[in-house]
């Protein structure tokens, strides 16, 4: 294990194993985990740098998105398939929102940011659809 290695073990005491981390795009990471023992779900941790966003995504798979902020500031936008926009801002005491299917999500880091997504089933390609960058 060298120090570019994630080192969460854990998440609400469930354990957890590292499988990589991808570079969604620049200024936007996510290392990716396993539950172990619980295949119903897999674990993102995005990290975005102040100043950045995650690209523009539409829900397009799966049976819940969770998005939870963990750490930072900036903003979650989600937009529902009939247009309407709701923007959450973080740090405030609502730390979790379910997007989905058919709504667009999109995070701006107002200062560095890390987001937990959680998606059930476990991410396959085809679960998002990049809208813009």
């Amino acid at each position: 294990m060298n120090a570019e290695t994630p080192l969460l073990t854990e998440i609400d005491g469930e354990k957890v194993d590292f499988v990589e981390t991808t570079i969604v795009k620049d200024g936007v990471t996510c290392d990716i985990y396993s539950f172990i023992g619980n295949t119903t779900k897999d674990l993102g941790v995005v990290k975005v740098t102040k100043g950045s966003k995650t690209p523009l995504q539409k829900v397009l798979l799966g049976d819940k998105t969770l998005e939870i902020f963990k750490d930072g500031s900036g903003t979650l936008t989600v937009t529902s398939a009939e247009g309407a926009e709701c923007v959450y801002h973080f740090p405030t005491e609502i730390t979790e929102v379910q997007v989905n299917l058919g709504e667009t999500m999109q995070w701006h880091a107002i200062g560095d940011l890390t987001i937990y997504e959680i998606c059930y089933p476990p991410y396959q390609d085809g679960r998002f659809a990049n809208i813009k960058e």
